[in-house]
């Protein structure tokens, strides 16, 4: 075999070399960018069962004036002549997939919110519902806590409007306070 032979053969293997470097490498990106997606639709998940859960637990607390004792009680409520259903079925959680949810125990008793167990530190930190903005400050996915109470933003009955904040809101306004009839 020439020399230049040999040399040509060497720099061929040297690219062949630095292709698959280039391609590990942008496979490893690939994998860390799904890896990132699929925790934020678990995300997104975790945020639309536990908005299920906080429903049907105020949809709960509404009619019967108590929290559940356990969440199957939000499924099917046989004590009325047409059954009542809070909830359509129980979720699992999505962090963890399991079955089971953290429980927020209530001061009478029964359940007035769920929770992750998980101890992951979630990947959103802000852009959330007005009933979730305290998420934003979550260390952890077990800080996110979907909690009804009454007289809380998102709960059954609002809290009643501070009159000298509403007096103010009225002054500000364009058309200034409006007169009385």
């Amino acid at each position: 075999m020439s020399v230049g032979k040999r040399a040509q053969q060497g720099f061929t293997y040297l690219g062949f070399l630095l292709f698959v470097a280039f391609a590990g490498a942008g496979l490893a990106a690939y994998s860390e960018l799904a890896s990132h997606t699929a925790q934020r639709e678990k995300e997104a998940e975790l945020l639309f069962r536990g908005e299920q859960y906080r429903d049907a637990i105020a949809s709960y607390y509404k009619k019967e004036q108590r929290y559940p004792k356990a969440l199957a009680e939000l499924l099917e409520d046989k004590r009325y002549p047409m059954p009542v259903r809070h909830l359509r079925r129980l979720y699992r959680e999505p962090i963890t997939g399991q079955d089971e949810w953290g429980l927020v125990e209530a001061p009478g008793g029964g359940v007035m919110g769920v929770y992750s167990p998980s101890e992951d530190a979630p990947i959103k930190s802000g852009n959330f519902s007005v009933k979730n903005q305290e998420f934003a400050d979550a260390a952890k996915y077990a800080d996110w806590k979907f909690v009804h109470a009454p007289g809380q933003p998102g709960s059954v009955k609002p809290p009643l409007p501070d009159p000298a904040a509403a007096a103010a809101l009225a002054e500000r306004s364009p058309g200034g306070p409006t007169p009385a009839r």
